[in-house]
């Protein structure tokens, strides 16, 4: 049995986005705008409000779904390499995954490379993280979650707080993540021609923007989870879509968090795109999928 019609609609959807922000000569910020549009592959989610607010610096955006349990939230990353989107690309996609989960989701706008190059991203992701613990939310009352470079972040962020020696979130949705910075992943090549958003071309210019130090290898386990101690993550579900050039690295991050003892689930989406999250509300697998997704955060959150 094939993908849906609307899976294919909303693969078309991110084909040409990427052809208008790969048009040759455009500024940056001609580019982040035309990767904001993303959001439009989303439907709004009902019952969710939002609301901007400052987390100690760092600009963020509260998705808070109608119910949502008063003393649990989300802290969501969006996509971009790091380079480019928003919490205003991510809105509708986080609202969709707050709403199913039952929690109110924190998206964070952190800043952006190159003019921000590593560690600035997983600092503001920090910076949020001790802002909602300020709030009066426990550690374990938390949900790290993202997709692609926010995907990433969203194992980052416990990884640097287990290093610190300090309470990590109580469980973690990582989509599409970004795991090893080497690319020496053969997904990468073989699914170029499937993924709609990402080829080899773009991750190397993600890499060169995101980490700029040259004492950071790309295999460093600072920015490789490939490559890093998983000992003592929460409970932790990943998501890749099969067509997108990062399948294999979540797969293989799955195949290490069972090798580190992590309770975890991984899913590979048949046919889905990278960041296929984006299409909640329209794409009845990507919705199938944050139902998952929300009753993992439920049952490791306690909502």
């Amino acid at each position: 049995m094939g993908v849906s019609k609307e899976a294919h609609e909303f693969a078309e959807f991110l084909a040409s986005v990427t052809a208008k922000a790969g048009t040759p000569g455009l500024d940056l910020g001609i580019v982040r705008d035309i990767i904001d549009s993303h959001h439009k592959a989303s439907t709004e989610p009902e019952g969710v409000t939002y609301a901007e607010v400052d987390a100690d610096g760092v600009p963020a955006l509260w998705a808070i779904p109608e119910g949502a349990a008063p003393d649990k939230a989300l802290l969501h990353f969006h996509f971009g390499g790091s380079v480019a989107a928003s919490m205003h690309s991510d809105r509708k996609a986080a609202g969709h995954i707050a709403r199913a989960a039952g929690v109110r989701s924190l998206v964070v706008d952190f800043r952006l490379a190159p003019e921000h190059p590593y560690p600035a991203q997983l600092d503001d992701v920090e910076t949020a993280y001790r802002w909602l613990l300020s709030q009066g939310y426990e550690p374990q009352n938390i949900g790290s979650t993202g997709h692609s470079i926010g995907g990433t972040l969203a194992i980052l962020l416990p990884l640097r707080l287990l290093a610190k020696g300090e309470p990590t979130p109580g469980a973690i949705v990582s989509v599409s993540p970004w795991t090893d910075l080497t690319l020496q992943n053969p997904a990468v090549d073989a699914n170029e021609e499937n993924d709609k958003i990402l080829s080899r071309a773009t991750l190397e210019f993600f890499r060169g923007a995101w980490v700029q130090d040259p004492a950071i290898d790309p295999a460093d386990p600072r920015v490789s989870i490939a490559n890093a101690d998983l000992t003592g993550l929460p409970p932790t579900l990943v998501y890749y879509g099969e067509y997108e050039t990062l399948a294999d690295d979540g797969a293989e991050l799955g195949r290490r968090l069972a090798d580190f003892k992590v309770t975890s689930e991984t899913h590979g989406l048949p046919e889905g795109q990278h960041s296929f999250v984006m299409g909640a509300g329209r794409v009845p697998e990507v919705d199938e999928a944050i139902g998952r997704m929300g009753q993992w955060l439920r049952t490791h959150l306690g909502a």
